[in-house]
């Protein structure tokens, strides 16, 4: 087995290693390998309700509930695939997916010969209501149950903290 750790360590003293490398402490590398099984854990528990409830990866219950939040549930694509993480090329195949569906539509843009919108349509609002509820449980089990509110408090301080530094 691959001993990550231990690796890093062996580069870290090696005479080949590049200078002015920070490298990760022990403390620092324990929370780095515990954050990457939290977050494979998550996703993967995540993707499996999402698949098995609703037949849907999870970045399309993703662009379905920013199109629900949305005024008109409406949004620009190029808006769309930030909210939601993905490229404009990975969004532009998800929403291919979604038309398919008929849970979502493109239209062009009003005064934007270039842009188009995604609008989420009355089935698309419909399958995100009926599989809300599991998804919301199985964030819930998968996270949130096994975190008192000021780790909850915590966590959400952290995750600021990453995604915003300069705030």
């Amino acid at each position: 087995m691959f001993k990550y750790s231990a690796t890093i360590t062996t580069m870290a003293s090696s005479h080949t290693a590049p200078a002015g490398v920070r490298w990760l402490n022990a403390d620092e590398q324990s929370t780095w390998r515990a954050f990457l099984a939290m977050n494979k854990l998550i996703r993967e528990t995540l993707e499996r309700q999402l698949q098995q409830d609703a037949g849907m990866p999870m970045t399309y219950y993703i662009i379905l509930a920013m199109l629900s939040e949305a005024p008109d549930r409406t949004l620009r694509m190029t808006e769309l695939a930030a909210m939601a993480g993905t490229s404009q090329s990975q969004l532009s195949h998800a929403a291919t997916r979604l038309e398919e569906s008929g849970w979502i539509e493109r239209r062009r843009c009003q005064g934007d010969k270039r842009g188009y919108q995604a609008v989420l349509t009355d089935a698309g609002f419909a399958i995100l209501r009926s599989v809300s509820p599991s998804h919301v449980e199985s964030v819930r089990s998968v996270l949130f149950d096994a975190l008192t509110p000021q780790q909850v408090s915590q966590l959400r301080a952290i995750a600021g903290a990453v995604t915003n530094p300069e705030v």
